[in-house]
């Protein structure tokens, strides 16, 4: 076994920092779709079925603002259409011939602080293990599940007192996956991540933020590919 146990209890520790993020942000996602018209029932759905911080948001926006049903659906399949990469990047980390004959369970929670959080385990060193990313994921689920009911029996109201740390919680996310990508960063990305940072970011001004992100996955990848050749 390499360095660091890989086992369940493992991946509960290993997904504090997650849990200490999530609970916060999910508390507003509950705080947010109450004070759009949802119903408790309605909020905990987003959470237990859909479980993707930005698109639950976004869905919460779309559906409050009246957006047609086919906009709606297209923009959020648009948007979580990266996670379908997080797998195959995995286990390339890992080595394809790691067992992964439940990855169908807790590759739901692989979520993009999830991801970070096991390719940095597996760059430290750390044994790839099915117990382990079912540590790591359902440890995130449970912070982001229980603060949006924490959230949405709170009700609409519950930050409005305190609309600086309502903005502030907007930027846990992204600040949380910008951690978790630097603590695994290393010379050889650099360019590639240039590539895609560059991408992303001229799409998204000359278009919209769903584009940029879709065009910057494609051109990072892109650009990795020669050096994944090599």
């Amino acid at each position: 076994m390499r360095q660091g146990e890989s086992g369940f209890a493992a991946g509960l520790m290993a997904a504090l920092p997650i849990v200490l993020g999530y609970f916060p942000i999910a508390f507003s996602f509950g705080v947010a779709g109450t004070r759009a018209g949802l119903g408790f029932a309605e909020v905990m759905a987003f959470s237990v079925i859909m479980y993707s911080g930005a698109a639950q948001f976004l869905a919460v926006a779309l559906v409050s603002g009246g957006a047609p049903l086919l906009v709606s659906v297209f923009t959020l399949v648009a948007m979580g259409l990266r996670h379908l990469a997080y797998g195959p990047a995995l286990m390339a980390a890992a080595g394809h011939e790691q067992a992964t004959r439940r990855a169908w369970a807790w590759a739901f929670g692989l979520t993009d602080e999830v991801f970070g959080t096991a390719l940095g385990a597996l760059s430290r060193g750390r044994r790839f293990s099915e117990p382990f990313m079912f540590g790591l994921g359902l440890a995130a689920y449970a912070a982001w599940v229980s603060g949006t009911a924490a959230g949405a029996a709170a009700g609409g109201g519950a930050l409005a007192a305190y609309p600086a740390v309502e903005a502030a919680l907007g930027f846990m996310l992204p600040a949380l996956f910008l951690a978790l990508l630097l603590s695994i960063l290393s010379r050889a990305q650099l360019p590639v991540i240039a590539v895609a940072a560059a991408v992303t970011i001229g799409v998204t001004l000359l278009y919209s933020a769903t584009s940029g992100i879709l065009s910057g996955m494609v051109a990072g990848a892109l650009a990795g590919l020669p050096r994944g050749r090599a």
